[in-house]
């Protein structure tokens, strides 16, 4: 009897869609102001009072029963596509590695991190890929002549014997101030009473033993101390001794040796107030070269107290003469072309030599 009305007596009412149970419910629940234009038969129940009616400014949404009345809409992303990850030749990935090394801003980051020491600029500064310029003799950039060496104490030296070491190349530079105090002590000299021996043997000493003094026992000393050569410490210790003895026979000052020492400062002394004060002023250069040999001899025993208790030896020197020296490239390819040349003059001489 469900596609009957409910009176038998009327008209069947088979192809009535309004005979469904179901839809009388709903049109039986709706509010007596609704219009059926306004039914959505697709709509939930608890939607259906508030349903609007569908045109041009609501148009119908398209997803089906329980479907959303907002509109669809695409969300942006804020992810980047990820980097291309392009193959690398080991060259570049070296200069990556190196370049993220030697940057300053990496250094200075380092710098400011709580758990940053000081051997890691040192660490830095060892790496064969680490460009060592050379700064020493400061000299301008726009100067004709360039540094020839390269001297960092706080990198190259260990710190138990930095302090020597700078008490060394002080000691060098008082050697260089005394003896330009040599030169004008001569050239007042020179003034004074005319004897042109100090002064001219006074630059020429200056000329000679400043560079030599820094090449023959201070730059030994460094690389002693730098890489723990006994070598150097060898050669160190026979020329300074000769420093020493020299520094010495400035500081009694024979006359016409070039030097304004204690002999001929007393000479200088007079009754006249020209003679005074020249007596002064040589007998103060005098107690220089005496302050000079005095720190000479200070610094050798000091520093071969120090080579006694290193495990440096003089076998261990003669080894590293026989690696480092003998097996040098330019030495051999100069003891190859003296050979040669040796060679060919013994040739020529047996090609000269009558045969009988």
């Amino acid at each position: 009897m469900s596609g009957f009305d409910e009176n038998p007596f009327g008209e069947p009412n088979i192809n009535d869609p309004f005979s469904d149970p179901a839809i009388r419910r709903a049109v039986s629940s709706t509010p007596a102001n609704r219009g059926l234009e306004d039914y959505n038969p697709f709509a939930e129940q608890g939607s259906q009072g508030t349903a609007q009616v569908r045109g041009a400014s609501n148009p119908p949404i398209y997803g089906g029963i329980g479907a959303t009345q907002q509109p669809a809409t695409l969300q942006p992303s804020n992810q980047e596509p990820p980097a291309t990850n392009y193959a690398r030749t080991p060259q570049q990935t070296v200069n990556t590695s190196l370049g993220s090394t030697l940057s300053p801003t990496s250094d200075v980051n380092q710098r400011s991190e709580p758990g940053w020491k000081a051997g890691t600029e040192e660490d830095i500064r060892n790496t064969p890929y680490y460009p060592k310029r050379n700064n020493w003799p400061p000299l301008p950039d726009k100067c004709c002549c360039q540094p020839c060496f390269h001297q960092d104490i706080d990198v190259e030296i260990h710190t138990d014997f930095q302090k020597v070491v700078r008490q060394l190349y002080r000691l060098w530079m008082f050697h260089g101030c005394i003896l330009i105090l040599n030169v004008i002590g001569g050239f007042i000299l020179l003034l004074c009473t005319g004897a042109f021996s100090t002064f001219g043997l006074g630059i020429l000493y200056l000329i000679l033993f400043t560079p030599f003094s820094f090449l023959c026992w201070f730059r030994p000393a460094y690389k002693a101390f730098k890489n723990d050569s006994s070598f150097n410490f060898m050669v160190f210790f026979f020329v300074f001794f000769f420093q020493l003895i020299v520094t010495g026979i400035q500081a009694i000052g024979i006359p016409g040796s070039g030097t304004c020492g204690i002999i001929l400062a007393i000479t200088m002394f007079d009754n006249t107030a020209k003679g005074i004060f020249l007596g002064f002023l040589l007998l103060l250069i005098a107690l220089c070269f005496v302050l000079a040999a005095c720190g000479d001899l200070l610094l050798l025993t000091k520093i071969h107290r120090i080579y006694r208790s290193s495990d440096a030896s003089v076998s261990k020197a003669q080894q590293e003469f026989a690696t480092t020296f003998l097996r040098n490239e330019h030495v051999q390819n100069a003891a190859s072309n003296v050979a040669a040349t040796a060679v060919r003059a013994q040739m020529a001489n047996a090609a000269n030599q009558p045969r009988y």
